[in-house]
């Protein structure tokens, strides 16, 4: 029984029943019945694999395929069935035809990894890649009569590597050539230009404000015209050339696809020149979404249908120039930083130098006169007034070594610094450099070792940069130094002079030692002899010795010492044995830095002890019931503390000095003055630190603090008032001035003690008199002025109330209109609240908001009545009130005085009213206690 021919096509799924339903005799094949053996075998064998498979039968190249094959071809599947292929494959028969003629002719197979058709399979000629394999496929004689054809596609595969590589290309492109926003768009378009298989143009636009520019295109000439070169972004802009590209809509942060490119731009592109259609705008995203870079708009290729994967290229296109641009502009940035930084630091080396020049002029004329008076043998000065010519003389010495150590490093910062180097007995000059320092070193309990035996030849050397750098290193040695040894050696071999300066101070931790030749660098926290000095002391050590050819090392352990060594090489140094040269001068930079040093060593108890007690000085201000006032003086410059004991001495009052604020501590310990008079920087504890300590103990949180200091300005003072500092005085100051705002400071204290001995205790009944001006909510009543005061006098108006049931306050203030009653106003109100166990919070909240209406009222209030600023605190039924109250017409603050945060810090703290009449403003700050638990 023979067995029915639809059995062939049984195994062959959805193509096997359309084949078996197709009338194969109108084909070339004939009959199925006629059909041979190994015709029958090879379309089993394709009907029966899920590889895609394509069998070739005849000379009239009959297609017969398998479900796998009739994906490949699209919708040119089922019509295919039994047609010649050349037909189906019409398209793409110029690349396959060589393949196919050569297996029918040899007999031999053939495989093409990624072989490149063109295909008409989805509506559009489109750009296909497979794997094919051509075999021979023969009749039952052995006879070449057809060919097998076995294929994948790969075209997902090599499209994807293509574009892999343009992203590659683009993110490792950036290899030091790019140095601004416009070359790196210029290169990420050459970048892209190099595909333009998935680019077949690109023009990328970047943001300038309310313009979109275009940075770079790629395409030609052709693109470049057809796009615009800028547009507005805004919406109501998007009409014209701008709306065909959708750029506008993308700079808002929309991507959009653009149709209808072909007529636009006559484009050709892809692997057969066929037109672009269609193009993509994509928004270069930024920090801000609604706010992109720019714009990325890219053409897509007509060979290639955008699909999902072709966007997601795209997209990650757009971040990688969105990602290249960024970082050009932040390179840019900070070019224009350094730019800018360099012109200033330029502009300040030209600064320094020129005012140090102008410094000389006068210190000369200072110093001169100075140095006669003190040498005058016919005309001596008395006692007192040479002593107060010698610290004149001292101190402008001081000053002149800082202004040559200035104009020293401005010069060697500008490159205008040089060496006038001679040969010098460099032994001999170090021996006598250091010798200038032996008796402020033994005066500080320390040896001073030298060792400098005489070297085997000359050196060429500047004497007065050596000079500096010797003297540099010894001072920072005995500053640092407080037991044991300064050791000075010379030493050379064949290779270099070694100079080493070595101490048993307090080292220098390892992390520090990278940077200790910065300038302006100081270690924090370290322990020192005084506070004073420049910071460029170790950076000008560096910068003279490779002026002169050589460098400076650093090796230190904390606890050990540190040892500085100066290398310069014999070929720097010179090698030359001829005579030795004098050295004029040598040593008087020296001898002032030793001079300096020995004013760190001075016993702070001898200028107490030397601070005369005669009568008060009337230019100062009359004796009164002040006399006999106790003062403790802290400050770490011994010139400083003798004139301020002499000064303050004078007044009547008995004066004590320390050198720092842990003496300081120590001695208010011992026994507490009427009033500490501390500098801000000194070595160990400093004074904002000496006064935070002050503050936080109940036994001296009272204790009048005046702070001295020359950093000047806001800043300086306001974080020295918030600490709880009574008064801030900025060097230079007058005596007068400064006698004035002690005497102010005592007089307040004073008035504040007399006030804390009437507030009754807890539990008692006491409250403004009924009718009195502060009982009903009205102005508290004016106190007569205090005439001999001219500081922060505090005048108390009412003290408050402590029902059983309920605690309760009501009192009030009057502060000087000036800038620094705000503090004295913080410190009373504070101790007010924290007696009655307020929130600290709260007392914080409360704080701000009643130091911005203090400093309203003093900077607000014009022309007022009286010069003060009251301040009234009352609280009640679990609310605080403040109320500040001036006593002037009120003037608008000028805007460049404005720092736009007064009215916003009372409102964010409390419930803020304000009452303006023609006698005064009144603000009152309101809050709620939380509730206890």
């Amino acid at each position: 029984m023979t067995r029915p021919t639809g059995d062939l096509f049984a195994d062959g799924g959805g193509t096997g029943r359309l084949m078996a339903r197709l009338d194969w005799a109108a084909t070339p094949l004939g009959p199925i019945d006629g059909w041979p053996q190994s015709l029958r075998s090879a379309v089993r064998m394709v009907l029966s694999s899920r590889y895609p498979m394509l069998l070739l039968w005849g000379d009239g190249f009959t297609q017969l395929y398998n479900d796998a094959y009739s994906a490949l071809i699209g919708d040119k599947h089922p019509d295919a069935l039994g047609g010649d292929v050349r037909v189906t494959l019409a398209e793409g028969w110029d690349v396959l035809a060589p393949l196919i003629d050569e297996a029918l002719a040899t007999g031999v197979a053939s495989w093409v990894p990624a072989l490149r058709l063109l295909l008409d399979r989805a509506g559009y000629r489109e750009e296909a890649y497979f794997s094919v394999s051509h075999a021979p496929a023969r009749d039952d004689e052995g006879r070449t009569v057809g060919v097998l054809t076995v294929c994948s596609e790969v075209t997902d595969q090599v499209v994807g590597e293509r574009r892999l590589r343009l992203l590659r290309d683009l993110s490792v492109g950036g290899d030091g050539r790019t140095v601004d926003v416009g070359s790196t768009c210029a290169r990420l378009a050459e970048v892209i230009g190099g595909h333009p298989l998935d680019v077949p143009f690109a023009a990328i636009y970047l943001r300038e404000g309310a313009l979109l520019r275009r940075a770079a295109c790629v395409g030609g000439e052709p693109v470049a015209g057809a796009l615009p070169a800028t547009l507005p972004t805004g919406p109501e802009h998007g009409s014209g050339l701008a709306h065909g590209w959708g750029l506008a809509t993308t700079a808002a942060g929309t991507t959009t696809e653009v149709a209808g490119v072909d007529r636009r731009l006559a484009l050709p592109a892809g692997p057969w020149g066929d037109p672009v259609r269609t193009a993509l705008a994509l928004p270069l995203p930024s920090v801000e979404a609604d706010q992109p870079l720019g714009v990325l708009l890219v053409g897509v290729s007509p060979s290639r249908g955008l699909d999902e994967a072709y966007r997601s290229f795209y997209s990650l296109l757009a971040q990688q120039v969105a990602v290249a641009v960024r970082n050009a502009r932040a390179y840019e940035e900070e070019r224009r930083r350094a730019e800018a930084l360099a012109a200033l630091d330029r502009v300040k080396t030209n600064f320094f130098t020129n005012v140090s020049h102008e410094f000389r002029t006068p210190l000369t004329l200072m110093l001169g006169p100075l140095t006669d008076a003190l040498n005058d043998n016919e005309h001596p000065l008395p006692a007192t007034q040479r002593e107060r010519v010698d610290t004149a003389w001292r101190n402008a010495t001081r000053l002149l070594t800082l202004v040559n150590s200035l104009l020293t490093f401005s010069s060697l910062e500008a490159g205008q610094a040089h060496s006038e180097a001679r040969e010098v007995d460099l032994a001999g000059l170090t021996t006598e450099l250091a010798s200038v320092f032996r008796a402020a070193v033994e005066r500080a309990g320390l040896r001073l070792e030298v060792d400098c035996p005489p070297l085997p030849r000359a050196v060429r050397v500047d004497p007065v940069n050596w000079e500096r750098i010797v003297t540099n290193l010894l001072s920072n040695a005995l500053k640092y130094t407080f037991v044991g040894r300064i050791r000075v050696g010379l030493t050379a071999d064949g290779e270099e002079v070694r100079l080493t300066v070595a101490d048993t101070g307090i080292g220098i931790a390892e992390a520090e030692l990278p940077r200790l030749f910065e300038r302006f660098h100081r270690v924090q926290g370290a322990r020192s002899r005084s506070h004073e000095g420049t910071g460029i002391g170790l950076a000008l050590v560096r910068e003279l010795a490779r002026l002169e050819g050589g460098d400076v090392r650093v090796e230190s352990r904390i606890g050990t010492g540190t040892v500085f060594t100066v290398a310069l090489p014999w070929s720097a140094a010179g090698w030359t044995a001829g005579p030795v040269a004098g050295v004029d001068g040598a040593g008087n930079a020296a001898r002032a830095a030793a001079q300096e040093a020995i004013g760190w060593l001075a016993d702070p108890a001898q200028a107490g002890a030397s601070a005369p007690a005669g009568p008060a000085v009337p230019a100062y201000g009359p004796a009164d019931a002040l006399r006999d006032t106790r003062i403790l003086v802290a400050d770490d410059n011994a010139d400083m503390r003798a004139y301020l004991a002499r000064l303050l001495g004078g007044q009547g009052w008995r004066v004590e000095t320390v050198g720092d604020g842990r003496q300081a501590l120590e001695a208010i310990h011992r026994e507490q003055p009427d009033l500490v008079l501390t500098d801000v920087m000194m070595p160990d504890i400093d004074g904002f630190e000496l006064v935070r300590r002050l503050r936080g103990q109940a036994g001296t949180r009272a204790l009048p603090v005046v702070v001295l200091s020359a950093r000047a300005g806001g800043d300086a003072s306001v974080q020295g008032l918030d600490l709880g500092a009574d008064d801030y005085v900025v060097k230079p100051f007058t005596a007068a001035e400064l006698i004035a705002r002690i005497r102010a400071t005592l007089r307040g204290a004073r008035t504040r003690g007399h006030q804390a001995d009437a507030v009754p205790a807890p539990g008692r009944s006491f409250e403004f008199p009924a009718g009195s001006a502060a009982g009903a909510g009205g102005a508290l009543p004016a106190t007569p002025a205090d005439s001999a005061g001219g500081g922060n006098e505090v005048r108390t108006h009412g003290e408050g109330r402590w029902p059983a049931h309920l605690t309760a306050l009501d009192t009030g203030w009057t502060y000087p209109s000036r800038p620094t009653s705000a503090a004295a106003m913080r410190r009373d109100v504070r101790a007010s609240l924290e007696g009655l166990d307020v929130d600290p919070d709260t007392v914080a909240d409360l704080l701000l908001a009643a130091s911005e209406a203090v400093n309203n009222a003093v900077e607000h209030a014009q022309r007022p009545t009286l010069p003060e600023v009251r301040v009234r605190l009352r609280v009640a039924d679990d609310t605080v009130r403040i109320s500040v109250r001036d006593f002037g017409t009120w003037r608008d603050r000028r805007p460049a005085m404005d720092r736009g945060r007064g009215a916003t810090l009372m409102n964010a703290y409390g419930d803020v009213r304000m009452v303006s009449t023609a006698e005064g403003t009144t603000v009152t700050i309101e809050r709620r206690l939380p509730p206890t638990s």
